[in-house]
C-alpha cells in the first residue's frame, strides 16, 4: 500500500511529467483528491479553469480505465489528440468507427492499456458496448459538459439520462460531473439526475477580474476589427457566425497588410485544420478568424483578446468563448460588435430556421424515402446526401433542413457528416471473385487493392489526392469509377468531400411524430429564450456587463467590475469628460489621426476626443501635421 506522502509526491511528479506544471490551479488538487478517494464529485468551474485535468490526472493514478462521457465528437477527438501528444493512452468510440476499429479499442481497454476512453452518452445503450464493458476494469466515470442532462441546459441531450441507469448497474464506481456553464437550477438538476451520493461540490465564482468586456454598436465591422488588430500585436480569436464571413474578413485584413491572420471553420479538411491550429497555438502574435468550430479544448494561456464579430446565440456560449482569453491571469479583452439591424436579422433567421410539425415530419420522411428505408428497417450503408435535392423536393429552406439534420445527429438517430473528411472504401467481395468481373472493373479494383491496403477486410479511410498521385489518374476519374463500382455492389465508397448520413436507429414513424417532435420543439423554445436573454445583455447600457453575466449564473450580490464599457461610461459621467492628458500621452509616443486615437481611447466617443483635441490645439500643446494627423507641439 502506497503511503500518503509517497502518493502526494507521485501526484506532483505526474503533473510535471505529462503536463509540465509544478503546481495546481485553484481547486484542481482538492477535486483530484476527491476523485482518487472515490467520492462522487460535482465541479462547476468557468472556462479556462482546467476542468479536464481534474479527471485526466486521477485516471493515470488509478487502476483501470476512466470512462469519459462527452456530448461532442469534435471535443472527444480534440481531447484524445492532445492526450496522445502528451504520451497518454486515450481513445474515443463513435458512430463513425466500424466494428473492427471498435473491437481493437475494447481489446486494448481489457488489457489495461487505455487509461481514458471517451464515449457519447448514446453508447451507454449499445449492446456491443455493454457486453464489452463488463470485461473492462473502470476506475471512475467522468461526465463532461454535465449541463446537457438538464432540460434547461443550453445543449439538452436526453441521452444523458442513460447515465443514471448505467450507474445503477455499476454502483461501486464513483462519478465526477463537470460543467462550465450551469445556472443554479441546472446544477440542482445535474445532482438529481446523475444520482450523485453526498457529492463533494466545488464551485468557483464566474468572475474574471482580468477580462475587460466591451460591447459596441458598430456599422462598419470590417473596419472596426482592422482598427483594433492594427494596434494589437498579440494572439487572439475573432468569432464570426458563418464560414463565408471567416474567409471574407480574413481576405480583407490580409489585403490591408495584416499578415498574422488566418481563418478556421468546419469546412476545412482535418489536415488544414491541424496546420492552422498548430501555427496559431505555437505563435504569440497570430489571430484566428473562426466560426465556433474552433476553441473547445484549446489550452493556450496567452490569448490576449476575443472579438465577437456578431453576438453569440446565448450567454453560456458567449461566456465560454470570452473565457478562452487571459488564462494566464494577465489583462485580456473581450470585444462584442453589434448593430440593431443585425439583431433584427438574427430574430428573423432564428424564426426561419425552425420548421413546424408538418415540415419537421416532411424532412424526416423524405430523408428515409430517398434512401428507400422501410418502416422499422435499419440499413448498414453510409449514404451521400444532397441538401439541394431535399430542398427542391420539400420546398423548405436549407436552414430548416440543416436544423432537423443536426437535431437527428445530436440525438444519435443518424450520423450526419457535413464536414470535409477523408473518404472511405471497403470491398464487398472476396479477392478470388475479382477475376470473374468484367476486365475493366477487375483491373481498377486490383489497382485499388495495390494502392489502399486493408479494404478486403474492413472500411479504410483514404485520400483521393494521394491515390491520384500514386496511380497517375485524375481525382475526378477515380471518384467516377468508384461510384460506378458501388452501383454494381462491388464495393462501398463514401466521398469525404460530400455530406453523408448513416442511420443509427430503425425508422419509426410513430416515435418521430411524438417523442422526437416534442423534444425538437422543446429545444427550439429553449434556443429562442436564450437568444432573448442574450439580446437584453447586448442592448442594455445601464448595468455592469460582468455583473449581468454573474447574475445570470446565480451570483446575485456581486459588485460592478469597474472596467467594462458600461462602468467606464459611468465613470466619465461622474468625473467629467477631460481626457486631454490621455491624448497627450498617446501623441507623445507617435502622431495619430482621430480614428487612431478613438481606437486607443475606446471608452470615449469621437465627439469627446475631438472636443479635447480642439482645446489642446487652442492652448498650443498639440499641432496638426497635415489635415488629418495630430502631433505634440
Amino acid at each position: 500500500m502506497i503511503s500518503q506522502q509517497d502518493f502526494q509526491e507521485l501526484k506532483f511528479k505526474t503533473l510535471k511529467f505529462f503536463w509540465g506544471y509544478h503546481t495546481f490551479r485553484d481547486s484542481q488538487e482538492a477535486i483530484i483528491d476527491s476523485v482518487i478517494n472515490e467520492k462522487d464529485t460535482l465541479v462547476l468551474l468557468p472556462t479556462g479553469a482546467g476542468k479536464s485535468l481534474c479527471y485526466q490526472l486521477p485516471a493515470l493514478l488509478k487502476e483501470g480505465t476512466c470512462l469519459v462521457i462527452s456530448p461532442l465528437l469534435a471535443l472527444m477527438k480534440d481531447q484524445v489528440n492532445q492526450l496522445k501528444s502528451r504520451g497518454i493512452e486515450a481513445e474515443y468510440l463513435s458512430s463513425e468507427l466500424d466494428e473492427y476499429d471498435a473491437e481493437t479499442i475494447y481489446d486494448r481497454c481489457k488489457e489495461g492499456l487505455i487509461k481514458i476512453l471517451y464515449i457519447s452518452p448514446e453508447r451507454l445503450t449499445n449492446k456491443q458496448f455493454l457486453q464489452n464493458i463488463e470485461e473492462i476494469q473502470l476506475s471512475f466515470i467522468a461526465v463532461d459538459e454535465a449541463h446537457c442532462i438538464s432540460e434547461w441546459g443550453q445543449d439538452f441531450r436526453p441521452s444523458y439520462q442513460n447515465i443514471k441507469e448505467f450507474r445503477r448497474n455499476n454502483p461501486k464506481i464513483s462519478c465526477l460531473a463537470l460543467t462550465a456553464t450551469a445556472t443554479p437550477k441546472v446544477l440542482e438538476e445535474i445532482k438529481l439526475k446523475l444520482e450523485l451520493k453526498n457529492p463533494n461540490i466545488f464551485q468557483k465564482s464566474f468572475k474574471r477580474n482580468n477580462i475587460k468586456i466591451f460591447t459596441e454598436e458598430v456599422s462598419d465591422k470590417f473596419q472596426k476589427i482592422f482598427d483594433i488588430l492594427k494596434y494589437t500585436n498579440e494572439a487572439g480569436i475573432v468569432y464570426v457566425r458563418t464560414r463565408k464571413e471567416a474567409e471574407q474578413l480574413t481576405e480583407f485584413l490580409q489585403k490591408n497588410q495584416l499578415n498574422n491572420v488566418d481563418f478556421f471553420h468546419a469546412g476545412l479538411t482535418p489536415k488544414e485544420k491541424n496546420a492552422k491550429q498548430s501555427i496559431w497555438n505555437n505563435g504569440d502574435k497570430n489571430v484566428l478568424i473562426s466560426t465556433n468550430a474552433f476553441g473547445m479544448g484549446i489550452d493556450k494561456d496567452n490569448v490576449r483578446f476575443v472579438i465577437h464579430y456578431s453576438p453569440s446565440p446565448s450567454i453560456e456560449n458567449y461566456y465560454q468563448e470570452i473565457g478562452r482569453s487571459g488564462r494566464d491571469g494577465k489583462d485580456s479583452f473581450a470585444f462584442m460588435l453589434w448593430n440593431k439591424q443585425e439583431i433584427s436579422n438574427f430574430d428573423q433567421i432564428l424564426k426561419n430556421q425552425i420548421p413546424n410539425k408538418a415540415e419537421f415530419l416532411k424532412i424526416i420522411t423524405h430523408l428515409y424515402s430517398i434512401f428507400q428505408v422501410a418502416e422499422f428497417e435499419l440499413p448498414e450503408k453510409v449514404f451521400q446526401i444532397n441538401l439541394n435535392g431535399i430542398q427542391s423536393f420539400t420546398k423548405l429552406s436549407i436552414a430548416k433542413i440543416k436544423n432537423v439534420l443536426n437535431f437527428l445527429h445530436n440525438q444519435e438517430i443518424i450520423y450526419y457528416n457535413d464536414n470535409k473528411s477523408l473518404s472511405s472504401l471497403q470491398l464487398l467481395m472476396q479477392s478470388d471473385e475479382i477475376d470473374q468481373l468484367p476486365q475493366k472493373d477487375a483491373y481498377f479494383i486490383e489497382l485499388m487493392l495495390r494502392t489502399i491496403s486493408g479494404i478486403t477486410t474492413h472500411k479504410v479511410m483514404f485520400n483521393e489526392q494521394q491515390v491520384s498521385n500514386k496511380i497517375g489518374v485524375s481525382i475526378h476519374l477515380i471518384k467516377e469509377r468508384l461510384k460506378e463500382l458501388q452501383q454494381k455492389n462491388y464495393l462501398e465508397y463514401v466521398d469525404g468531400a460530400l455530406s453523408s448520413v448513416k442511420f443509427l436507429k430503425p425508422r419509426d414513424e410513430r416515435v418521430s411524430s411524438t417523442i422526437y417532435w416534442k423534444l425538437f420543439e422543446h429545444i427550439q423554445k429553449n434556443k429562442i429564450q436564450k437568444w432573448e436573454e442574450m439580446k437584453f445583455y447586448i442592448e442594455d447600457n445601464q448595468y455592469c456587463k460582468m455583473k449581468l453575466i454573474l447574475a445570470y449564473f446565480g451570483e446575485k450580490n456581486s459588485k460592478n467590475c469597474g472596467q467594462c464599457s458600461v462602468c467606464e461610461k459611468n465613470k466619465q459621467s461622474i468625473f467629467g469628460k477631460n481626457i486631454s492628458g490621455q491624448i497627450i500621452n498617446l501623441l507623445a509616443q507617435k502622431p495619430a489621426t482621430i480614428e487612431e486615437l478613438s481606437i486607443q481611447l475606446s471608452y470615449h466617443s469621437k465627439e469627446n476626443i475631438l472636443e479635447n483635441l480642439i482645446f489642446l490645439l487652442d492652448s498650443g500643446k498639440v499641432k496638426m501635421m497635415n489635415f488629418r494627423t495630430y502631433m505634440l507641439a
